[in-house]
This record gives C-alpha cells, sequence and structure tokens, in this order.
C-alpha cells in the first residue's frame, strides 16, 4: 500500500528543496525564485534544470511507485532578455502556478514547493537531503542505518533578479508582495464568484490520477517583452549557430584550428588511426 498523498507531499517538498540547493551550488549557479505546483522553477542554468529534473524524478518514483516517466516532456532552457518587465513577468508566471487554474486563492496557499514566504519575508527555505548512495552500501553489507544517519538538512539561498538586484531586501520585499497579492486578486477576478479546490483536496488527489485534457502549447523560444528584443536574440542565435556549423564543417575537413563561437561545446575531434608498420 502507498502511503497518503499528503504525508508524501511533505517529503516530495523537503527532498525538493534540498536538491534545489545542492544542485545549484555544485554548478555555482542561481534562483530567484521557485514554484513547483505545474513542475516549473526559476532556472538560470540548462544542467542545473536537467539534473534537479532527473534527481526529483527519482525520488517522486521511489515514493509514489512510478514506474513511468514522470515528466511530460524533456527539461528545456528558454533565455530571459535583460528587460526588467520580461524578468518580473517570469517571476509572476512561476508564482501564479497553481492560482490561475483555480486550484487555490491565493500563491501563499499552495502546500507545495515555493517561495512566497521567502521572497515576502525573508523566510527560510530548507530541505533534507537523504543520501541513497549510502544506503545502498549499508544494504549490501547488511547493516541498518540509524533514523536520520543519511540525511542532512540544507538551506536553499534566493538571488534576486537582476532588475532588483540594486534594491534593498525591504523594497525587494515589497514588491514581490504586490506581484503576489496582484496575482490573487487577479485570479479571483477570473474565477467569477467560483470556489477554488483548496489545499485539503489537493493533497488527497491521487499521485496518478491524470486529468481527462490537458492543454500542450508550443514553448517560445525566448522569453521578452518587446518584439525588438525577441529579434534581436533570435537573430544573434541564428548567428551563433551558422558560426558552429561552419566551424564545425572545417573541423571535419581537418582543420584542428577551426575557431568555433563562445559558450559552444565543439564536437568531439575524429579518432586517430594506430601507426602501421
Amino acid at each position: 500500500m502507498l502511503p497518503r498523498p499528503g504525508r508524501l507531499c511533505l517529503a516530495v517538498r523537503l527532498f525538493a528543496w534540498h536538491l534545489i540547493h545542492w544542485s545549484l551550488a555544485g554548478i555555482g549557479a542561481a534562483a530567484a525564485g521557485s514554484a513547483l505546483p505545474g513542475c516549473q522553477a526559476f532556472r538560470v542554468a540548462p544542467k542545473w534544470g536537467e539534473y534537479f529534473s532527473s534527481k526529483l524524478a527519482r525520488e517522486v518514483g521511489r515514493l509514489y511507485d512510478w514506474r513511468e516517466k514522470v515528466w511530460g516532456r524533456r527539461y528545456r532552457s528558454i533565455p530571459v532578455s535583460e528587460e526588467p518587465e520580461a524578468q518580473v513577468e517570469r517571476l509572476r508566471y512561476l508564482l501564479e502556478n497553481g492560482t490561475k487554474e483555480g486550484l487555490v486563492a491565493h500563491p501563499r496557499d499552495w502546500p507545495g514547493v515555493h517561495s512566497v514566504a521567502a521572497l515576502v519575508e525573508g523566510e527560510e527555505l530548507a530541505g533534507v537531503w537523504t543520501d541513497r548512495t549510502a544506503e545502498y552500501r549499508a544494504r549490501r553489507k547488511n547493516e541498518e542505518l540509524l533514523p536520520g544517519e543519511n540525511q542532512t538538512r540544507e538551506v536553499v539561498h534566493l538571488t534576486p533578479l537582476p532588475c532588483w538586484a540594486h534594491l534593498t531586501g525591504a523594497e525587494r520585499r515589497r514588491r514581490a508582495a504586490e506581484l503576489i497579492d496582484d496575482i490573487a486578486a487577479a485570479s479571483k477576478l477570473t474565477r467569477r464568484g467560483r470556489s477554488v479546490l483548496g489545499p485539503e483536496k489537493i493533497l488527497r488527489q491521487a499521485p496518478h490520477q491524470r486529468p481527462s485534457h490537458s492543454d500542450r502549447s508550443p514553448a517560445p523560444s525566448v522569453h521578452a517583452a518587446s518584439k525588438a528584443v525577441r529579434v534581436a536574440i533570435k537573430a544573434a542565435y541564428r548567428a551563433f549557430l551558422l558560426a558552429y556549423r561552419y566551424a564545425a564543417d572545417q573541423l571535419r575537413n581537418g582543420n584542428r584550428l577551426a575557431k568555433f563561437p563562445p559558450g559552444c561545446f565543439p564536437p568531439p575531434s575524429p579518432p586517430v588511426a594506430w601507426a602501421t608498420g
């Protein structure tokens, strides 16, 4: 028999907060906010997103006896422009997950992973890491671990949005509170008097239950506030691809000094044949 979904939600939440901390620290990246009602997170590094999604999926599979894939799509990193409007809009998108769908009345009410209290009140975000490698080794040696012996507590430190980095902590918390209250007010107007599902009913949902219909829209290539910036970023990416493909052709034709554009991973060099004779 599987444990109750509500109890497992707490376990997943604690594990997710540790995993966010551990994987960010491992690659030197940063997060400005997070919200996982729809499996969303404010991610700033592709490798971090891939690592986080993989590890969290394994833990969810272990807790819920989930044999198949957990995520509907492979992780994809989408760049966000330097425009303040684009950055704030991305943060809003993350925080309104669960509210705009009519599941909870306020982002603070979401029972899963979110950073509302940390953004508004400076509350500490902590998680628990379970060392599965130590668990495996102990099992191989027929040893029994003490409760909590293979667990450590970690704290997630959020980095301000680049456009808010120059503000004081009090001003950032004020702006975050205004953004979150605006999300709740907009959701109330959209519902037109209809009630929300609520945290208790959310926690009673069976983990393997699927909706009868799910909308799937294509992901944008870039998040930008203006068309001009969006066009410029796409043009820069096309130039990057052309430079990369030209250098790759040069390397393939034997030019070991082919110059690749900054920030890319050149293809592996062809194998060197053994000397004969």
